[in-house]
């Protein structure tokens, strides 16, 4: 069944980006991410262009953000005031990747950062998580417990103007949160990600969070970025492609609300493991578009003038 994308300009078949929808929002659901990390290559690897890509796995994130954050939000897994703070650092952070977006759609490298960045991070993040996961089974295997993380960062510690973060069982500078979400802001403009990738081992290892609000907090905050991120986008560069994002939608929202629902009942280590790995494939096959055969030769802007 092909229906035809009147932003991105092509045709696809309609039970496929469904299908896709559907994996993202299972994850989102499971780990607390925004699934864009995975969304935004895959729909370039479909053929779909990179700017057209980014804006609409932002708007689907937003639904299916939706949906995972009413899952965690009656298990009691969000802590609302964390959540306000990184929102606020979401927004300040959305506006300025705006602006840089718009520059480098200007200068004509949009597609090529985008490509570049991704290699980047989803290299190192999945690389991280692999490490951690086989680290942690083996230790299962072993009989014993993995070393813990210390439960706080010194340099979030040493911070300024400490608030208490009660659901979270934390007592320290709302700076932290807030820089952390200006982070996520400016990536999730750039690349059409939620941030949850980056932002739930950071709640976790830099901010200390109890690990049982983690994922609820990630998805309220992811919610509200995204949807602002969306409004940029749409008002903007006008390239969110409604057709594709309905699409997406359709499979986020119910594979959002599976993943909230499995993300208890399954062992972490080898969901990390899985997890790992996909990012990895994904990251690899950013890394031979742009280096093996790249489908434009690169450029400087106004470089021969």
């Amino acid at each position: 069944m092909d229906l035809y994308l009147p932003i991105a300009g092509i045709s696809v078949n309609a039970l496929v980006i469904i299908g896709l929808g559907g994996v993202v929002g299972l994850l989102t659901g499971m780990f607390g991410v925004g699934g864009g990390f995975l969304t935004t290559p895959l729909l370039i690897f479909y053929g779909i262009p990179p700017t057209v890509a980014v804006a609409s796995a932002t708007t689907q994130i937003t639904g299916a953000s939706v949906s995972g954050a009413i899952g965690h939000w009656r298990r009691g897994g969000v802590d609302a005031r964390m959540g306000f703070v990184m929102v606020a650092g979401g927004v300040i952070g959305a506006l300025l990747g705006s602006v840089l977006f718009d520059l480098l759609e200007k200068w004509g490298q949009v597609d090529l950062v985008i490509g570049t960045l991704y290699v980047v991070l989803l290299g190192s993040i999945g690389g991280m998580m692999l490490h951690e996961a086989l680290v942690a089974m083996h230790a299962m295997r072993a009989g014993r417990k993995p070393k813990a993380r210390p439960r706080h960062n010194r340099l979030v510690a040493s911070l300024p103007y400490r608030w208490r973060f009660y659901k979270s069982g934390l007592y320290i500078s709302p700076l932290a949160p807030l820089l952390l979400g200006i982070a996520t802001g400016i990536l999730t403009v750039l690349l059409g990600v939620g941030g949850g990738f980056l932002i739930v081992p950071a709640m976790i290892y830099v901010l200390g969070m109890a690990t049982n609000v983690v994922v609820g907090t990630s998805l309220f905050q992811i919610l509200f970025v995204t949807a602002a991120t969306t409004l940029l986008h749409a008002t903007q560069s006008r390239t969110v492609d409604i057709v594709l994002v309905v699409l997406l939608l359709v499979g986020g929202v119910v594979g959002a609300q599976v993943g909230a629902r499995l993300a208890g009942k399954l062992k972490p280590e080898y969901l990390r493991l899985a997890l790992a790995i996909v990012v990895l494939l994904v990251a690899l096959r950013m890394a031979l578009g742009l280096g093996w055969r790249p489908d434009e030769i690169y450029t400087i802007y106004g470089a021969g003038e």
